[in-house]
């Protein structure tokens, strides 16, 4: 059964816009994951996600090997 959900994370290191395509980039390519969108102004990460293959944890993880910390927000 597919339970996709919206998980919001928050970062606040993001400095240049070329974080935002690497960020997008490692989360769209996790299995699982419907959609990333990162917004570079507010820091958020909103992510599409099928629960049931990824957790927010995995999203939070791929965030640090892009290079950036993150954590789950509730906006």
């Amino acid at each position: 059964m597919n339970t996709l959900t919206k998980t919001t994370l928050r970062s606040d290191e993001l400095s240049c816009p070329s974080c935002i395509s690497n960020i997008e980039s490692n989360l769209n390519n996790i299995e699982g994951v419907e959609e990333a969108t990162v917004h570079f102004s507010t820091g958020r990460i909103e992510v599409a996600h099928d629960t049931d293959i990824v957790s927010e944890q995995d999203l939070v993880d791929a965030v640090r090997q892009s290079g950036y910390e993150s954590y789950v927000s509730g906006f």
